[in-house]
């Protein structure tokens, strides 16, 4: 089993419901089941833009903003979601699931969106330019066989339309690693 990079978009009524839902059930499962349409599993590829990011010479603030993503806000900067931190929701690996309130989904939209295709485009320009192999360790992917650039701008893409998507909606979003 691969080990990936998921959100969910949530309103958060639908956290309450779910907060409430895991205090009432005796294993404290939280019932956890966001629509399939608002979920999005970006597999590995944020973590290699976040992790080449700096090296190739990109924007330390949209390295942030890639890094608040996929990461959430830190502890004690939104409500508490400690209730997801349960079998049901994720297996256990990395950090328990984080949130980003609308209010940071809206500032995390508008930077992702300020990271720029030109910008972009320089980063994954420079990557291109390394050896293959170079590249994906750069990448923290060890090795790597399909096109490196066009897997990464086709989640860069995928991740800030997700993120569009939630802040015209108003809409939460939980990351976390499953």
């Amino acid at each position: 089993m691969a080990i990936t990079q998921q959100l969910a978009r949530v309103t958060p009524a639908y956290l309450d419901e779910c907060r409430a839902t895991a205090a009432r059930t005796p294993n404290g499962s939280p019932g956890w089941s966001p629509p399939d349409a608002d979920t999005l599993d970006t597999g590995w590829a944020v973590w290699g833009l976040v992790k080449a990011w700096p090296v190739l010479g990109g924007d330390p603030q949209h390295g942030d903003a890639l890094r608040r993503s996929i990461d959430g806000d830190p502890d004690g900067t939104g409500p508490d979601v400690e209730f997801l931190d349960h079998y049901d929701v994720y297996d256990g690996f990395g950090r328990p699931p984080a949130l980003l309130t609308p209010a940071a989904v809206a500032e995390t939209a508008a930077a992702l969106d300020a990271l720029d295709a030109f910008a972009l485009a320089c980063v994954l320009d420079r990557l291109a330019g390394q050896d293959p192999r170079e590249a994906a360790v750069l990448c923290g992917f060890g090795e790597y066989s399909d096109d490196l650039v066009r897997y990464l701008r086709a989640h860069f893409d995928a991740l800030r339309d997700f993120y569009r998507g939630a802040a015209h909606r108003r809409l939460a979003v939980v990351v976390w690693i499953d």
